[in-house]
């Protein structure tokens, strides 16, 4: 699992050095208190290193690899369990986050068509990075990170386990892999093991895109956590657990570079993406591939990656528009405790002339606040959802209904409106 060091990477570079600031800043920002400024700047000053352009770093989770002892070379040389590009941008003072699904269709360079998640198996970080630049139309790739397997339950132990909230009851058995996961419904505290449970289940009906929204959601719950000043004496074994686990070509300059660009980073600048696509079908000559849909896969590389594509062209949905198309799928999702709220928000919808509009089951824990959740990446999208609606909070991950454009999730505030 690459947890650990996507961590590292975004949520940690971001919420350590929040808790840190605010452990050397006066409990009353009124009042302040001259030894934690210099405090305070001691910390700044020590890492005055300016992130100066946009870096996009590929990280890998590895599988495990039969013989290899941990944590040795060879433990990297396995199947990419996990892969995602992230991208810190001081320019837009934000860090953007693309989940590649392993199954994904690509040409593999001189190795031919096959899983994405292959590549580096058979070429290592070179053609791993390869194969994911030639696959999101030559974007390019300054870094990579690889992590072996071990490094997000020992991470998630040492924070004390994280708050996640578990929809469904998860139960599933896998003798050969030596795996078992037995999770309960609602919020809970879990520890390593329990959240390795959580990211690894499959058993439902949708697969390795319900295990990355999954991992999304950890990430989320793992960046909640590192804002608490009390995990800040932990961070020397956090670091060695870092080390333990990890490959990269980043220089320890580069990394300092990253934490300061964390300094001023608020959540919400935190944005996560799931590369668009489709299942492929049973009737199709191949199986259990993600076909990546190109016209989404341009809109995405575009909106979050700044990169000019050939194949992208604005369309009503961009930051331009004042109303989405009315063919935008549209998902409605109550969490608000009222079971009439989901029907009366699509009929409202429909009657602005939406005619892709959809109820989907009830998300079991009610909720105070609307979000408006970016399933596909269209956060332009969003936002004209939002100015027309009036209310909600735009969500920047892929943690909706799959199968929609934008996940209307609806809270008690919806109320306030009707």
């Amino acid at each position: 699992m690459s947890w650990g060091v996507v961590i590292v990477l975004s949520a940690l570079l971001s919420a350590i050095l929040g808790a840190v600031t605010a452990a050397f800043l006066p409990a009353d920002e009124n009042t302040p208190d001259p030894a934690s400024n210099v405090l305070n700047q001691f910390w700044r000053d020590r890492f005055d290193y300016k992130l100066t352009r946009p870096v996009n770093i590929l990280v890998m989770g590895i599988d495990r690899t039969e013989d290899a002892e941990a944590n040795s070379p060879a433990s990297f040389e396995g199947r990419s369990d996990t892969i995602l590009l992230v991208q810190f941008n001081p320019t837009e003072k934000s860090v953007n986050l693309l989940s590649i699904p392993r199954d994904t269709e690509v040409e593999i360079p001189g190795v031919g068509m096959g899983k994405i998640n292959e590549a580096n198996y058979w070429g290592g970080t070179e053609l791993a990075t390869e194969t994911v630049r030639q696959t999101l139309n030559q974007i390019p790739i300054h870094r990579y990170v690889r992590v072996s397997s071990g490094a997000f339950k020992e991470l998630v132990d040492l924070l004390g386990g994280v708050d996640v909230f578990i929809p469904n009851s998860m139960s599933y058995i896998d003798n050969t892999q030596q795996l078992k996961i037995d999770l309960s419904p609602g919020w809970q505290t879990i520890d390593g093991e329990q959240a390795d449970q959580f990211a690894r289940y499959r058993s439902d009906a949708y697969g390795d895109i319900g295990r990355i929204q999954r991992q999304q959601a950890l990430m989320q719950a793992i960046q909640n956590r590192l804002q608490n000043p009390n995990i800040l004496p932990r961070l020397p074994q956090i670091i060695r657990v870092m080390e333990k686990y990890v490959d990269t070509d980043l220089s320890f300059n580069e990394i300092l570079s990253l934490v300061n660009f964390g300094l001023n980073l608020e959540p919400e600048q935190f944005k996560m993406v799931t590369l668009p696509g489709r299942s492929s079908g049973a009737e199709e000559a191949y199986s259990s591939y993600w076909i990546v849909d190109e016209i989404e896969r341009d809109r995405i590389v575009a909106e979050y990656f700044q990169e000019d594509t050939d194949n992208y062209s604005a369309t009503e949905s961009d930051s331009t528009s004042e109303k989405l198309p009315p063919d935008t799928k549209i998902a409605i999702q109550n969490a608000s405790g009222n079971s009439q709220a989901g029907e009366k928000i699509a009929d409202a919808l429909a009657d602005q002339g939406y005619y892709n509009v959809y109820v989907v089951p009830d998300w079991p824990d009610e909720q105070r606040q609307t979000e408006i959740i970016v399933q596909r990446g269209d956060l332009s999208g969003a936002k004209a959802l939002k100015n027309q609606l009036g209310w909600g909070k735009i969500e920047a991950s892929s943690t909706g209904e799959i199968g929609s454009d934008l996940t209307l999730r609806i809270g008690s505030d919806w109320a306030n409106y009707f």
